[in-house]
């Protein structure tokens, strides 16, 4: 049965397939999904409530509308909330935060980009573990023609997504990076057609949710340590690694390879 939830008062939507499949929408599609304040402050609710609380295997994140995924911060209110260093800490923080439990959640998340991919936006999506776009997609990182810079945290999602030079690229001068620009340079996975990115999607986020949840976890912690280089990540990533050779779904996946069957996972 799908369950959904709304944050920020409906612009940040969450719901949950019965297959283990979340779902996050940006949900302001006449503003182009420009993310407000109430809205990134919202973001680790609602991730919480997709994996903590309802046990999704894997969450996609998308805008709604069918046409953009985000314009990034809502820059409406730049002039209140981020007018000055001592706002600008208060409002990146929020930021860094819906950043953090994107980057963090235990579970692969799945960007699914449409149409426009800007700043905070672009955020969003070099967080995810994983981004799918169609044809349409645009991406940018504003910032030098605004005035500002983004934090070190989502400076560093940026550059693992680009690569160094086409961060420095985009970061400098501001430049769009069409789909295709992003497909060579290893920031999408797969560029489709419009008409075919919510398919192409959901057969990859069925897929994660009917492997092994804890191996899967297992593999995104070590991931995780591999880009850090901190021993403590690389011990915690050992350690989910050992557990799964106890679990019931290492016992299930042995069983169902002798019987040449699909295994049932149960993330025990």
């Amino acid at each position: 049965m799908d369950v959904n939830i709304s944050f920020a008062d409906g612009a940040i939507a969450a719901a949950i397939a019965g297959t283990g499949t979340g779902r996050l929408t940006v949900n302001r599609p006449g503003k182009r999904n420009a993310l407000t304040d109430a809205m990134w402050r919202a973001v680790p609710d609602a991730i919480d409530w997709l994996v903590i609380q309802k046990n999704s295997r894997v969450v996609i994140i998308e805008g709604a509308g069918g046409q953009d995924f985000s314009a990034g911060a809502d820059i409406g209110e730049f002039a209140t909330l981020r007018k000055n260093a001592e706002t600008a800490r208060s409002y990146e923080a929020a930021n860094s935060a819906a950043f953090a439990a994107i980057r963090h959640c235990p579970v692969p998340v799945i960007a699914a980009v449409r149409g426009i991919c800007f700043g905070g936006g672009f955020g969003f999506a070099a967080a995810c573990d994983i981004r799918l776009a169609d044809e349409t997609a645009r991406f940018a990182i504003p910032a030098a023609r605004l005035g500002l810079a983004y934090p070190p945290d989502a400076v560093q999602d940026l550059v693992r997504a680009l690569g160094d030079q086409q961060a420095r690229l985009a970061l400098f001068s501001a430049q769009e990076i069409s789909a295709d620009q992003a497909l060579s340079c290893g920031c999408i996975a797969k560029m489709c057609r419009p008409d075919q990115l919510e398919a192409e999607v959901l057969a990859l986020a069925t897929a994660i949710a009917g492997a092994a949840p804890l191996s899967v976890r297992a593999s995104k912690a070590a991931i995780a340590a591999v880009h850090s280089g901190s021993g403590r990540h690389r011990d915690q990533a050992a350690e989910l690694a050992a557990s799964t050779f106890d679990s019931h779904d290492y016992a299930e996946g042995r069983r169902a390879f002798m019987d040449k069957r699909k295994a049932v996972f149960t993330g025990t």
